[in-house]
């Protein structure tokens, strides 16, 4: 049995929501909390921990700042390939509506998922969804 137009164009659309939401929640997936660093901060802090492991003369805390440049540059390495995260922003907020009556995702799903009420809120999702 064929598949109708409708059925066909409803089956894209879920894959392009599924898409976009996927994209986004992988993006934000290492972020902290609060607003993340910069990369020109993050190369900032690499550089600085490079001088403080040459001018330091104890083995333990050189070993304490070494460990901080590589998760600074694991950090960097993770922003730097998810830099389009607005327009990622973008598309989360325009499908994640849809996508959440369709699914039914809830609020709180989404909070706990760690997307920012801000984001929720741009999407048409409020605290009693």
């Amino acid at each position: 049995m064929a598949m109708s137009d409708a059925h066909k164009a409803a089956l894209a659309q879920g894959r392009r929501e599924s898409r976009a939401i996927k994209g986004y929640l992988t993006a934000i997936a290492g972020r902290k909390p609060g607003r993340p660093p910069s990369p020109e901060r993050l190369r900032q802090k690499i550089d600085d921990l490079g001088v403080r492991i040459n001018g330091e003369n104890d083995p333990l805390k050189t070993l304490e700042l070494r460990q901080s440049r590589i998760d600074a540059e694991a950090q960097l390495e993770h922003l730097e390939a998810h830099d389009d995260i607005e327009a990622l922003e973008a598309s989360f907020v325009e499908f994640a509506a849809s996508y959440s009556d369709r699914k039914g995702i809830s609020y709180a799903a989404w909070r706990e998922q760690g997307v920012a009420a801000a984001v929720l809120k741009q999407a048409g999702i409020g605290r009693g969804s």
